[in-house]
């Protein structure tokens, strides 16, 4: 990995951090590079169960380095496009890259968590942060809009009302105020432990059932009710009878831990 982006592997579990905390993980082009390449290269594996993903020092992630990219902007304009079949560029990628991994993502938020950075961990299938963690859509502060997939993630988790009214006033959330919004999942003293905790109890389920649970429900949430309940049928036909779900079923008739082969089906 970059040393903008570090990947620390325990057991089943990975955990990418995001490492520049002098600068509370300001986004700069190479920090967006990093982060990409990590997630294409966790993409790959079959070993990982869960993913932590978590900033060092004083913040998650502060969002954009805006002297960074002003004083670089043709590279970032260049960067801002998509070609050929290319659906999103690079800072889309960030946001999304997260949803594309075959396993559950679980963002750990402290301190303060801006624009890009919320955006990055709205990507995340659950976000945990701590009660004076700040959050906040903050891309108004500078006369722009969210536009790393923002639009895609918050959808799923509000009324458009309230969007746009975090999105027009840039406010700052604390991390119980955020819960209220349902920007997070959970509120926790300590979200790393929490995150681990969680990330070793899903590790320990059916690693088919987590990927294709997670994949269904992600697909599922904004289509009709007839394409639902296809898709339903077809990753529940793929499931019965395979080898983890077999033994899953021995394990809970025989009360003894599960001990899962790896990974065999994707959404």
């Amino acid at each position: 990995m970059s040393d903008r982006v570090q990947l620390q592997l325990d057991g089943a579990v990975a955990t990418v951090t995001l490492n520049r905390p002098e600068k509370h993980n300001g986004l700069d082009l190479p920090m967006f590079h990093a982060i990409e390449n990590t997630a294409k290269a966790l993409r790959k594996r079959k070993d990982v169960r869960a993913v932590i993903l978590r900033g060092e020092g004083p913040s998650f992630c502060a969002g954009l380095d805006v002297k960074s990219a002003f004083s670089s902007l043709p590279k970032f304009a260049q960067d801002f496009a998509t070609f050929g079949i290319k659906r999103r560029n690079i800072f889309q990628e960030v946001g999304l890259c997260w949803r594309d991994l075959p396993v559950p993502v679980i963002a750990a938020i402290h301190g303060s968590c801006f624009g890009g950075g919320i955006q990055i961990a709205l990507g995340a299938d659950i976000r945990i942060a701590t009660p004076d963690a700040k959050l906040s859509i903050m891309e108004v502060k500078w006369g722009l809009i969210p536009d790393m997939s923002g639009t895609v993630t918050l959808r799923e988790l509000m009324p458009i009302d309230q969007a746009k009214l975090l999105t027009m006033t840039g406010r700052i959330l604390s991390g119980t105020e955020a819960r209220a919004y349902n920007l997070v999942t959970e509120v926790a003293d300590d979200p790393l432990a929490r995150a681990q905790e969680l990330a070793r109890e899903i590790a320990g389920k059916s690693p088919d059932a987590v990927s294709l649970g997670k994949t269904l429900y992600q697909r599922n949430w904004l289509v009709s009710e007839n394409a639902a309940l296809k898709r339903e049928r077809r990753y529940q036909f793929k499931l019965l009878n395979s080898r983890n779900q077999r033994i899953a079923v021995k394990a809970n008739i025989e009360k003894t831990a599960p001990d899962f082969a790896q990974r065999q089906f994707e959404g």
